[in-house]
């Protein structure tokens, strides 16, 4: 370990590994349909935990696209946060919790090989200002890859809404009623 990093900045390099790790975790819950909730708590936590971080940790000298990739997280997430916790994915709000979860997932990976590409050597030598042909190939698979992540995880997760109430509810629309006992 290098003893050189301050502590925070090792503090946010491990939020921001618990949240790429808990955002695929959460994807393939989509692709399963499955709601994984303790998973889906911890990923949204430690992304927003990643942007904060990046803006509370780092000095801020001027805007960078950095900075504008934490503020749109943050938006994104608040949408995916509403989604699930108020809205509890019923109706168009399973599809925005999906959709927003993953561009948030997506601006993780975004930054993940932007660094990559600034602190591993091999990688820096191939692109040494982060707008060669390998940067951009690379970045250029990974939004493919997170489309198509999106349409699939939005056409497979079909779970119902998170309330009890509203589950009780439709449950005891669809079951039928009990005969009423005969009084003699």
């Amino acid at each position: 370990m290098d003893f050189d990093v301050p502590i925070l900045t090792v503090a946010h390099v491990v939020i921001s590994v618990i949240a790429i790790v808990s955002g695929a975790v959460v994807s393939y819950g989509f692709l399963a349909a499955k709601r994984l909730d303790l998973w889906t708590a911890v990923f949204l936590a430690t992304t927003v935990l990643t942007s904060v971080t990046g803006f509370i940790f780092f000095p801020i000298e001027r805007f960078t696209p950095g900075i504008g990739i934490g503020i749109i997280s943050l938006i994104v997430l608040a949408v995916a946060i509403l989604a699930r916790y108020y809205y509890r994915l019923a109706g168009r709000w399973r599809v925005a919790y999906v959709i927003s979860s993953v561009v948030a997932f997506y601006f993780n990976v975004f930054v993940l090989v932007a660094q990559l590409f600034q602190k591993v050597p091999a990688l820096k030598a191939l692109a040494p200002t982060q707008s060669e042909p390998p940067f951009a190939v690379v970045q250029l698979f990974v939004l493919v890859a997170f489309i198509a992540l999106g349409v699939a995880s939005t056409k497979r997760f079909r779970v119902g809404p998170t309330s009890s109430l509203i589950v009780e509810d439709l449950a005891a629309k669809r079951l039928p009623k009990a005969p009423a006992p005969r009084l003699r």
